[in-house]
């Protein structure tokens, strides 16, 4: 048991983000085995079971949780086996194409502004001795 108080402060933070990664990790496995009975069935209706899985990973990637060539191999082994039972395979589906903001010419023109030149630094003269 440490005596020093920031390593007792090291243990408390330690299991609160154990704690945390445990619950992380937790929910990707739910995740990834729902998308698994899915497939072992062959009961695959649409892909949002997939889609939460491997949102459920890239989650995990960013917080920290696990490692990104990790979360890269069990992305692809769960698509590999979704799309051997699916009947459109995951990806091949046209992407949605993202709404274009409505923005009037005249704000374009007025917004551009003309780039800033650099003030040139004079040097400063050294002594001689």
């Amino acid at each position: 048991m440490p005596v020093i108080k920031s390593a007792i402060k090291r243990v408390r933070q330690e299991k609160k983000r154990k704690a945390y990664n445990i619950g992380v990790k937790t929910s990707v496995k739910a995740k990834f085995k729902a998308v698994r009975d899915e497939v072992a069935t062959g009961k695959v209706k649409s892909n949002e079971d997939l889609v939460a899985a491997i949102k459920a990973i890239d989650q995990a990637v960013r917080k920290g949780v696990i490692n990104k060539h990790s979360a890269g191999r069990k992305k692809s082994r769960l698509t590999l086996a979704y799309n051997s039972v699916a009947e459109k395979p995951f990806g091949t589906e046209p992407a949605s194409k993202p709404k274009a903001k409505k923005t009037t010419t005249a704000k374009k023109a007025t917004s551009k502004k003309a780039p800033v030149a650099k003030k040139a630094v004079a040097k400063k003269p050294t002594s001689k001795k």
